[in-house]
């Protein structure tokens, strides 16, 4: 596999501004309580956090906008919250990085929270707010209407954000998709559970390995020879273009019938949390491949990305900054 460096390179520093991708799906707010514990509760046997600091950050598709965002892509989000704090939450969230949320519609429901009590770096527990319940007809046509706008618009990309919280049904995902292949836009499937048809005809899915396994007739493992199996299968059955796959320690593997197969291995590093390399991996590959790189370029700029993300606890979104450091790094050890 040849990729030139200074071509990504160029990419980062004058072609993600120029790119406009729309961010489709479950919208949500994570919160983190950092503390630190030192006593047991004399109420209870259980540790007492004593609270240090608290901190807000975009989840689900939100982080996926938020990492296109923060790498300078013009970027638009679409989705459903709640009439509560945790929305407007949000909504500040998305006004100060720049992101159109014009397409965020807001139903009787929560806004999907994830709440996480962190002691150290040990997560302690968790508290979800949410409704998982598949959106309504009218919500979700509302939702398919306001794609279709911006895809007359003018776009270079849609990310469909799968988190299983209600927005990604069966006709808001098969109306996009189908409206993305009527306009030549390519679109972008970040999957969730098992249930994969309602994916077909997507130019591109981006599975983690438990994802992949999932769907599979029967299990795999983690090595090449079965990805690019497995990846076959998934083309197959659910009528699918391409197959990006991401292996933790092992990389990320792309599988493409008319290109062929790249597996492209991560750089040994201490791990702290693998929460939301996922989003930066698709936010990164599909930024590339609407920008004009081609797709073993984005997969290579995407696993680079995520090796930032995956050594930071929490969520975490890649700044422009930050890739442009880690790319002149890795082109230096490379030297």
């Amino acid at each position: 596999m040849t990729v030139h460096k200074d071509k990504l390179l160029d990419f980062v520093l004058n072609g993600i501004s120029k790119t406009r991708i729309l961010v489709v799906g479950d919208v949500m707010l994570d919160r983190y309580y950092y503390g630190e514990v030192s006593r047991i509760s004399p109420e209870a046997p259980v540790p007492i956090n004593h609270v240090l600091r608290i901190e807000d950050t975009m989840g689900g598709s939100a982080n996926v906008a938020h990492n296109l965002a923060l790498l300078g892509c013009k970027t638009y989000i679409a989705g459903f919250v709640g009439n509560d704090y945790h929305c407007q939450t949000l909504m500040d969230k998305f006004t100060s990085r720049g992101i159109d949320y014009k397409g965020i519609i807001h139903r009787d429901a929560p806004t999907t929270t994830k709440l996480r009590v962190i002691g150290g770096h040990q997560q302690m527990l968790r508290l979800d707010f949410e409704d998982t319940e598949p959106v309504g007809e009218q919500y979700a046509q509302r939702l398919i209407d306001y794609v279709e706008h911006m895809l007359q618009q003018g776009l270079d990309a849609v990310i469909l954000s799968d988190y299983g919280k209600g927005a990604c049904t069966d006709e808001v995902c098969t109306s996009v998709i189908q409206a993305c292949r009527d306009m030549a836009v390519p679109v972008f499937v970040d999957p969730k559970g098992v249930e994969w048809d309602k994916y077909g005809g997507a130019d591109y899915i981006t599975p983690n390995f438990k994802e992949l396994n999932a769907v599979q007739p029967r299990p795999i493992r983690n090595r090449d020879e079965y990805i690019e199996q497995a990846a076959q299968y998934v083309m197959d059955e659910y009528f699918i273009h391409n197959v990006l796959a991401t292996r933790s320690e092992h990389g990320v593997s792309l599988i493409q019938p008319e290109e062929g197969i790249v597996h492209i291995p991560t750089k040994a590093q201490e791990v702290f949390d693998v929460s939301g390399a996922g989003d930066t991996v698709i936010s990164v590959f599909a930024l590339g491949i609407a920008g004009g790189l081609k797709p073993v370029e984005s997969a290579y700029l995407a696993n680079l990305a995520a090796s930032v993300v995956v050594a930071k606890l929490g969520t975490y979104a890649v700044s422009n900054a930050e890739l442009q450091n880690v790319l002149t790094k890795k082109e230096h050890e490379d030297k």
